[in-house]
């Protein structure tokens, strides 16, 4: 059995792919059949069924190195290290993140685009739930596309490929849901591509390491989340929406895409080559 599952490791990335995702859904299926058949709620459905996911596809990372990739440590590998220096790179990238969000928003301010709201009395309730929300999808996303998909890739194709192609398949599964919604926030994918660009840049110039692109990324999220439910800011309706943010989310605005573009341009130029 062992020699089959070494085998596995010599398939193209697709087979490769493919095979890691049907282990993975075997057993998570049929639970998260029953969480969406019993729970009404949406988002308890999401948080009920997308936890155990990413708990087993913590649990099936460490087999998979070990029996098909030969990488006894590799969390490691992927760039998760929990060293002074991953962590120092990982609070950079916070940094990167919440500020950029708000700089985008005060510049919209200043140009009289938007109005600013007073803060409630649970912002600092806001500010601690953004915190876990934007680190938990950024660890999660991070680990599954900069990690895993981005090793995987990197096995097969040039360094180019593995960039576009990283990026690509990150925008692309988020939108795995029904297609008229497919189409009413398909102005996002530009957005999700280029915030997929930055995160594989923000690894590659770390040397490998995913402390900066998990920072970002959960930062940008953080920011957001702040902004988004605690209600901080009022569109005045001067610009249309297609160029703050359609449906409110910066990622399908033309200003959050020159903002996310003029990132993804400084991250760039910080890249060591692997």
């Amino acid at each position: 059995m062992k020699l089959n599952l070494t085998s596995i490791a010599q398939r193209p990335f697709p087979l490769r792919l493919g095979f890691f995702i049907i282990i993975l859904l075997l057993s998570w299926l049929p639970y998260a059949a029953t969480v969406y058949f019993f729970v009404k709620d949406a988002n308890t459905q999401t948080i009920l069924a997308m936890v155990p996911l990413a708990i087993e596809f913590l649990l099936l990372l460490p087999w998979w190195g070990k029996y098909i990739q030969q990488q006894p440590r590799i969390f490691r590998h992927y760039g998760l290290e929990f060293t002074r220096q991953n962590g120092v790179e990982l609070l950079q990238g916070i940094a990167i993140g919440i500020i950029s969000v708000q700089i985008l928003f005060i510049i919209q301010g200043m140009l009289g685009w938007l109005v600013w709201q007073q803060p409630g009395d649970l912002l600092l309730k806001l500010i601690l739930e953004g915190s876990l929300t934007g680190l938990g999808v950024a660890f999660a996303e991070e680990l599954f596309f900069r990690g895993w998909i981005y090793d995987e890739l990197k096995r097969d194709y040039s360094s180019s490929v593995v960039l576009w192609t990283n990026a690509i398949i990150f925008a692309a599964l988020h939108f795995i849901k029904p297609l008229p919604e497919i189409i009413r926030t398909l102005p996002q994918f530009l957005g999700l591509l280029l915030l997929g660009l930055i995160c594989v840049w923000a690894k590659r110039s770390c040397g490998g390491r995913l402390g900066l692109a998990m920072g970002i990324h959960g930062g940008l999220v953080w920011g957001y989340y702040i902004v988004n439910v605690g209600n901080l800011i009022q569109y005045s309706g001067m610009v249309p929406s297609w160029v703050t943010g359609i449906d409110r989310n910066p990622l399908a605005g033309v200003m959050g895409l020159l903002f996310l573009a003029g990132l993804a341009l400084w991250i760039k130029k910080r890249i060591i080559p692997l």
